[in-house]
């Protein structure tokens, strides 16, 4: 539950995941749409948070800010982009008033006003002192994140930590909880929750003096760690949409030729972008788990819209709308998406495709059809193959899948898919033509 908007750091870190180290000062600065002094702020802000966070790295590896990736390219077990949902989610005073009231509450159950006279006492000197309104608000968010929890059925209520799942598991069972959770987290869908569950489990274990070997056994290669970017926005979109609430933000689509935009505070270095604000009421989030991508699918003017949640910036919730109305453009998104095999709303088409069997052994390519195929039906089959058919809007988005078969899967329908097909088979043969 990030509290604070970081779009700056999260765009860089995306660009240097994939870029691997590309470009220099000058070029991440025109792309970013900031300047390279600003840049320099950036990266030695960014930098210092690497060494507050892995103090375990080598020195010679924690010197530069991209060597701490390198470190760890092939390496999923401690995701390095993490650590911004750490470090930048919280204000210092904020996670230093956090950190002394969970210390408090793990020796006691406390009330607000003992917890208020903790903070006082404990806070440094440069740091503004907190009233009772403001600690009530940092145990209302420590409650919702199911930190801690409510005790006693009348006023004044005390709060006390919730640490019962490593308190009342053995070491065994919180080793098979650990590799578990290490494995969804890294296998599944990549989530910030996950990946902090994961964390606080082995850090758990190390304190009760686990090996560290032991509670490493899994190395994970094939990954997208800049999936976990986005949920910078994710949760936030997602109570907007239970809410029926409108928002708006700054977006730079795939095409364009930056990612970020700087908030032009300062009417003297105001400067255009090339963003495009918006004002849309939220409606559906998709994640494309083949390309680990999250889509945002909304009610604008013109009607429904879809956006790639890596180019919104600049995130502002806004008016509340009637749920009525709002139940009827989400219903009206749903009847449109019906035969859509992502997002894509465009005109029904029906694909027909062969698949081959495999000469031996199991039929892997029907497992995987029917696996896969979603509401598609196998019409017609014979010992060589099978016919697969399937309604779907438009045939971009079902496209990679088909094409991922190789020369197991032969289109059929319609005519203009399979001279699409063939001219991209033909395209790939010539890369291989003999110089």
């Amino acid at each position: 539950m990030a509290k604070e908007s970081f779009d700056k750091e999260i765009q860089f870190l995306r660009m240097l995941m994939l870029t691997s180290g590309a470009y220099n000062r000058q070029q991440f600065a025109k792309r970013l749409g900031i300047s390279v002094n600003t840049f320099d702020k950036t990266i030695r802000r960014l930098k210092e948070i690497v060494q507050a966070t892995y103090q375990q790295l080598p020195e010679e590896e924690g010197k530069e800010f991209t060597e701490g990736f390198r470190y760890n390219y092939y390496d999923s077990a401690d995701p390095m982009l993490l650590f911004l949902f750490r470090a930048k989610s919280l204000k210092e005073s904020e996670s230093q008033r956090l950190s002394l009231l969970l210390g408090a509450l793990n020796a006691q159950s406390l009330t607000v006003l003992e917890l208020l006279d903790c903070c006082m006492n404990a806070l440094p000197a440069n740091l503004p002192l907190p009233d009772e309104k403001t600690i009530r608000k940092d145990l209302k968010y420590l409650e919702e994140v199911g930190v801690i929890q409510k005790e006693g059925g009348s006023r004044p209520f005390k709060y006390a930590i919730r640490n019962e799942l490593v308190h009342e598991l053995t070491e065994d069972e919180l080793l098979d909880l650990y590799d578990f959770v290490d494995v969804m987290a890294n296998t599944h869908i990549p989530s910030v929750q996950g990946y902090l569950l994961r964390d606080g489990l082995k850090k758990q274990l190390i304190r009760s003096f686990a090996e560290k070997h032991a509670i490493e056994p899994f190395l994970y290669k094939y990954h997208y760690h800049s999936r976990i970017l986005d949920e910078a926005h994710l949760f936030t979109i997602l109570n907007a949409i239970r809410e029926h609430r409108k928002v708006r933000f700054l977006y730079f689509s795939p095409k364009a030729g930056k990612s970020y935009a700087s908030q032009n505070t300062n009417p003297l270095f105001e400067r255009e972008t090339e963003g495009k604000s918006e004002k849309i009421l939220p409606l559906k989030v998709v994640y494309d788990h083949q390309y680990g991508r999250w889509y945002l699918l909304a009610h604008g003017r013109e009607g429904i819209r879809k956006y790639r949640m890596e180019g919104i910036t600049q995130f502002e919730e806004d008016e509340v709308v009637d749920p009525t109305w709002f139940e009827g453009k989400q219903q009206a998104l749903q009847e449109k998406l019906r035969l859509s095999w992502l997002i894509d709303t465009g005109a029904p088409v029906t694909v027909r495709a062969k698949f081959y069997n495999p000469g031996h052994g199991p039929n892997f390519v029907k497992e995987r059809v029917l696996l896969q195929g979603q509401w598609g039906q196998i019409v017609e089959e014979n010992d060589e193959s099978f016919t697969y058919e399937i309604t779907v809007n438009g045939t971009i988005e079902i496209k990679p899948w088909l094409r991922s078969f190789g020369s197991s899967c032969e289109i059929l329908e319609p005519t203009r898919l399979r001279r699409e097909m063939i001219a991209e088979w033909k395209e790939i043969r010539d890369y291989y033509e003999s110089v």
